[in-house]
């Protein structure tokens, strides 16, 4: 007796495809990836599927969202083979990246809470800095421009920490045309406050690279602040499809558990 009827009925290309809006060469895209199957053969050489495809096809779909389309491929194909144990490392790996992800964004958000309240005042020059009194240019209005040496002091930091973050791309002082001197305007003292938080954090220089570009693109903190909420409802977003992928997976799974 068959273990499984309905492997039996027959399904045509475009009967996967129509309800998920696809095109059918998508379909046959999706069996020469790995994603599905593979299909079964007319004497004539035409593709026929089972409930079974249809239901492979749904389960990647359940996947794109959370893991994105390499992963989620790597999913179908691990597991249409047979690994399972691959398929699932990679899910594995997709919830370690979203809970990296989390605290980054949770990073980002004490920082920034940090940095609304305020920050101690000036501490002494450090050696080699301008001597006091020594006027910085004018950089604007509402601009406090200030030297290497102040700013060290106001974050408890080195001089020379702020000569790594500029090496790394995280500050961004301008220099004076007459002296030489490192000039940090409203802009830069705030990239190197937001900086020191997130090292505070236990953030590595290369993970804190694209949060202060976040800022930049931003044109600042407060407009920054208002995207954390769309930062946040995407990062639920991603755990509630990782949710949904799996469920999915899962009723994959026993349905060919149960076809063998």
């Amino acid at each position: 007796m068959e273990k499984n009827p309905q492997n039996r009925v027959r399904l045509r290309p475009v009967d996967l495809a129509r309800p998920h809006g696809l095109s059918t060469q998508a379909v046959r895209n999706y069996e020469k990836a790995g994603i599905l199957p593979a299909a079964a053969r007319t004497e004539s050489g035409y593709r026929t599927y089972s409930p079974l495809h249809a239901q492979a096809l749904d389960t990647f779909l359940a996947l794109l969202p959370g893991h994105g389309h390499p992963t989620a491929t790597g999913i179908m194909r691990a597991v249409n083979r047979g690994a399972a144990d691959e398929a699932f490392r990679l899910i594995d790996e997709s919830h370690a990246q979203l809970l990296e992800d989390r605290r980054t964004l949770s990073a980002v958000e004490n920082a920034l809470r940090d940095l609304g309240s305020g920050v101690p005042e000036p501490g002494a020059p450090e050696p080699g800095d301008p001597a006091p009194g020594t006027p910085a240019p004018p950089e604007g209005p509402t601009s406090a421009p200030t030297f290497i040496g102040p700013l060290a002091g106001r974050l408890s930091v080195r001089p020379a920490t702020l000569r790594k973050w500029e090496a790394a791309g995280l500050v961004r002082p301008r220099r004076d045309p007459l002296t030489g001197y490192r000039v940090y305007g409203e802009a830069e003292v705030r990239d190197a406050r937001l900086v020191h938080q997130l090292r505070r954090g236990g953030h590595l220089l290369e993970q804190i690279a694209p949060l202060v570009d976040r800022v930049r693109a931003a044109g600042g903190l407060e407009p920054l602040e208002a995207a954390l909420g769309d930062w946040r409802s995407r990062l639920a977003g991603r755990g509630r499809a990782l949710l949904t992928g799996s469920a999915k997976l899962d009723a994959y799974l026993g349905e060919r558990e149960r076809g063998r």
